[in-house]
C-alpha cells in the first residue's frame, strides 16, 4: 500500500538521501522517495507493522518531525541560523582585524575560536549525532561521512595547523551558504505552497433559499451554491444562470475572462468576475480539478527523474571516495618531500571542502521540483518529475479527434427519417459511456434493455422486445441493413430497428478555438510531425482538420488500430499522444508521453496518462514542451558547471595551492550558482 508522509526539519539534501537509504533497508518497506524540497515521504508498506517501523524511523531521524497532511505550514524564519551567523561575525571581524595589525595573537585566536563555535555548534552537534547514528547496529560509514563532517575536519585541521583565520571563516561562510541555500529552497516551497490558495476556504450553499456559509468539503453532488463577485469557485459545478464570467488564471496561468453559458461546468479554483450567479455542485471538492491539481503536483516529487537518481548513487560512493584521496593526499606527497607533512596538510582540508556535492545535491532536485511548479501553473500537471525528461524529447505528436481537438460538447443537428428516429437514438444512448451520448441527454425516450457496446461501430440493444442497432454505416452494412451512406462534416448515427432501417441523427462538435494556434505552437517548440488518430469517416476527419497544421491523420481506427499506429509514429521518434477517452488508454500505453485532458476527460485516460490537461486548453501543451525542454536545459548546465568548477578548484589547490578560506569560498559559491540557477525555471515560459 502507498502512503504520503508529510515532515518538517530535514536539514538537507544529502539527510534526505540517508534517510531514503535507511528507511529502504527496512523489512516490508519498498519503493521509498524522499522529497527533500516538499518534505514528504513517499513509500509503500506490506502492512500496518512495517508501517509503524517507518514511522518510528522517520520521528527518531536527526530533528525530522511528522506532521498532520492538513495543518497549515509554518513560515520558515530562520532565526536560530540568523543569530548564528550574526554573533559569528561579531567575534570574526575583530579578530580579523587583530589579525591583519599583528600582535594579541592570543586575543585574536580566541576571538576566531569564539567565531568558529557561534557558527559551528550546529556542525559539531550533527557529526556528533551522526557518529552515533553511525556505530548503531553495525558500521555505517554513509551515515558519518557527510558535509557537516568534510567542514568540521577542515575547520579543525585549520585551527591545529594555527591558520586561526582559515579556521573560523570555513565554518562562517560555510554556515551562511547553508543559510541561502535554505532561503532558496524555501522559495521553491513556497511556490508549490502558494498553489494551495487554489482552495477555497468557504462556500455558500443555498437551502431552500437561504444561505449557508459552509466549509467546502461538506459540499456534496446536487448542492447549489451561490457565487459572489470576486468569490473562488469551491468545486466543479455547473451554471444554473444565463451567464457567467470566469477568471481562469489560477488554473491556467493566463489572466483572461472565460464566458460560461448555462448547464456549461465551471472548474473549481477559478475566480468568479461577473454577477452574482447560482451554480449545481457536480463533483465533491475532494475529486475536483484543484484535488486533482494539488495531488498530483505534490506527489511528482516521488517519481524521480534519471539525473536525480544518478546523483543519489553518487553521492553514496562520491563522500567516502573524496575522504580517502584527501587522507592520501596528506600522507603520499610528504614522503616524497622531506617529510614535510605540514605543506600538504592544507592542500588534503582544500580538497575536503571543494569535493562537497551539494551543489549537485540540491540544484538538481531543485530544478525538477520548480519545473513540476511552474508546469502545474501553465494548468499541466506532470505525475512525475521522471516524465519531464520524456516530454522535453518529444517528436511526434498524435491526437485523438473527438474531445481532444474538438470541444467535446455534442449537440443534436440534422435529423432524417422516421418520426421515431430521435427517440430510439437517444434509448440506446443514454445508456452508453461514448462521449457523443451527452447530445441525447434529456430527450425524452423510451427504456432500453440488454444494451450492449459494438466495439468501433455502434450499439446494440432492445426497445419494447424489439432488436435495436445504432451506429455508423459500417454497422449497417455488417448487419445486412439496406440505407445510404450519407455524407456529412458532422457524425452521422444510422439507426435501424428489427432489420429495418429508420434514419439518422447527426450530432455536431467544433474544433476547439486554441487548436490551430496550439499545434502551430507545438511545432515551433520542436515537434516535427504531428498526426491524428481518429474512428471517424475519411471525409469527416478531413472535413473536420481542414486548417489545422497537420501532418497526416488516419481515419476509421477501430480501438484495437491506434496503439499499432502509435508504434509506427515512434519510428520517426519519441511520441506524445494526447486523448481523453477510455478507448485511448491503449494508446497512452504505448506511447512515450501521454496526456490526458484532465476537465472532459475519463478517470480512465487521466489514471493511464503521464501528463494532465488541468483545463482541457491545447494551448498549455507547447508552453509544457518548452518548460520540459528548459528543466532539462537547467540540469545538464548545473551537472556540467558543478563538477567542472569543482575538478577546477582541486587540481589548483594541488598545483599552486589555495588558502583554505578561498575553497570554502569556491565551494559555496558554486553551490549558490547552481541553486540561482534552478531557480530560472520559476519564471513564466511563453
Amino acid at each position: 500500500m502507498k502512503k504520503v508522509i508529510k515532515i518538517c526539519n530535514l536539514d538537507c539534501a544529502a539527510c534526505a538521501a540517508e534517510l531514503q537509504e535507511e528507511l529502504s533497508a527496512l523489512d516490508g518497506i519498498h519503493d521509498v522517495s524522499v522529497d527533500f524540497v516538499g518534505q514528504r515521504v513517499t513509500l509503500e508498506h506490506e502492512g500496518e507493522e512495517s508501517l509503524a517501523a517507518a514511522i518510528k524511523h522517520i520521528s527518531s531521524f536527526e530533528e525530522v518531525e511528522i506532521v498532520d497532511g492538513n495543518a497549515p505550514q509554518k513560515k520558515e524564519r530562520h532565526i536560530e541560523e540568523i543569530v548564528s551567523i550574526a554573533v559569528s561575525a561579531a567575534f570574526f571581524l575583530p579578530a580579523l582585524i587583530l589579525h591583519l595589525l599583528g600582535g594579541f595573537e592570543w586575543v585574536a585566536f580566541g576571538l576566531f575560536l569564539a567565531s568558529f563555535g557561534a557558527a559551528g555548534w550546529s556542525v559539531v552537534a550533527s557529526v556528533a549525532r551522526n557518529f552515533i547514528r553511525a556505530f548503531r547496529g553495525g558500521v555505517h560509514l554513509g551515515v558519518l561521512l557527510d558535509e557537516n563532517l568534510l567542514m568540521l575536519i577542515a575547520s579543525v585541521g585549520a585551527f591545529a595547523t594555527r591558520q586561526d583565520m582559515e579556521g573560523a571563516i570555513v565554518m562562517l561562510l560555510y554556515q551562511i551558504g547553508e543559510f541561502l541555500q535554505q532561503l532558496a529552497v524555501g522559495s521553491s516551497r513556497g511556490a508549490i505552497t502558494r498553489l494551495m490558495q487554489l482552495k477555497s476556504d468557504h462556500a455558500i450553499r443555498l437551502v431552500d433559499g437561504v444561505q449557508q456559509e459552509v466549509d467546502p468539503e461538506e459540499l456534496v453532488a446536487g448542492d447549489v451554491i451561490f457565487l459572489r463577485k470576486g468569490d473562488k469557485v469551491p468545486a466543479d459545478c455547473r451554471l444554473l444562470d444565463e451567464t457567467a464570467a470566469l477568471d481562469t488564471k489560477s488554473m491556467t496561468g493566463e489572466s483572461y475572462l472565460k464566458e460560461i453559458n448555462r448547464g456549461e461546468e465551471m472548474l473549481s479554483g477559478c475566480v468568479n468576475e461577473g454577477a452574482a450567479v447560482r451554480a449545481e455542485v457536480v463533483r465533491p471538492v475532494s475529486e475536483s480539478a484543484v484535488a486533482k491539481v494539488l495531488e498530483l503536483v505534490q506527489n511528482a516529487a516521488s517519481q524521480k527523474a534519471k539525473p536525480e537518481k544518478f546523483i543519489t548513487r553518487f553521492s553514496r560512493w562520491y563522500t567516502p571516495i573524496v575522504v580517502l584521496i584527501a587522507v592520501l593526499v596528506a600522507v603520499i606527497p610528504p614522503l616524497f618531500d622531506g617529510y614535510n607533512f605540514a605543506a600538504w596538510i592544507t592542500p588534503a582540508l582544500n580538497f575536503l571542502v571543494i569535493s562537497c556535492p551539494c551543489a549537485l545535491i540540491i540544484s538538481v532536485p531543485l530544478t525538477y521540483f520548480s519545473g513540476v511548479g511552474t508546469l502545474a501553473r501553465c494548468g499541466v500537471l506532470a505525475k512525475g518529475a521522471v516524465y519531464l525528461d520524456n516530454l522535453a524529447s518529444v517528436k511526434v505528436a498524435a491526437f485523438d479527434k473527438t474531445g481532444t481537438l474538438t470541444e467535446g460538447k455534442f449537440t443534436i443537428g440534422k435529423i432524417s427519417g422516421q418520426d421515431r428516429v430521435l427517440e430510439v437514438a437517444a434509448a440506446l444512448e443514454q445508456a452508453s459511456s461514448h462521449p457523443l451520448a451527452k447530445a441525447f441527454e434529456g430527450v425524452a425516450a423510451p427504456e432500453a434493455e440488454n444494451v450492449h457496446e459494438i466495439a468501433g461501430r455502434g450499439i446494440a440493444g432492445e426497445i419494447e422486445k424489439k432488436r435495436v442497432l445504432v451506429g455508423s454505416y459500417k454497422l449497417m452494412e455488417e448487419q445486412g441493413i439496406s440505407c445510404r451512406e450519407v455524407k456529412s462534416a458532422a457524425v452521422v448515427i444510422y439507426v435501424a430497428e428489427e432489420g429495418e432501417f429508420l434514419g439518422t441523427v447527426e450530432i455536431e462538435d467544433r474544433l476547439r478555438p486554441e487548436a490551430k494556434d496550439a499545434l502551430a505552437a507545438l511545432k515551433n517548440a520542436g515537434v516535427e510531425h504531428i498526426a491524428v488518430l481518429t474512428g471517424d469517416t475519411e471525409a469527416r476527419a478531413k472535413a473536420a482538420l481542414e486548417g489545422l497544421p497537420v501532418d497526416e491523420y488516419c481515419a476509421e481506427l477501430l480501438p484495437a488500430q491506434k496503439p499499432e499506429r502509435a508504434q509506427a509514429l515512434k519510428a520517426r521518434g519519441k511520441l506524445m499522444y494526447v486523448g481523453d477517452g477510455i478507448n485511448d488508454t491503449p494508446v497512452m500505453t504505448v506511447s512515450d508521453v501521454s496526456v490526458a485532458m484532465g476537465g472532459l476527460g475519463s478517470d480512465a485516460a487521466i489514471e493511464a496518462s503521464d501528463f494532465v490537461l488541468a483545463t482541457d486548453n491545447l494551448g498549455a501543451l507547447p508552453r509544457a514542451v518548452k518548460g520540459a525542454k528548459k528543466t532539462r536545459k537547467i540540469v545538464l548546465e548545473n551537472i556540467v558547471f558543478s563538477i567542472a568548477a569543482k575538478v577546477l578548484l582541486m587540481v589548483l589547490s594541488l598545483a599552486v595551492g589555495l588558502p583554505l578560506w578561498i575553497a570554502v569560498f569556491g565551494d559555496t559559491g558554486v553551490m549558490l550558482l547552481a541553486v540561482l540557477n534552478s531557480m530560472r525555471m520559476r519564471a513564466k515560459i511563453r
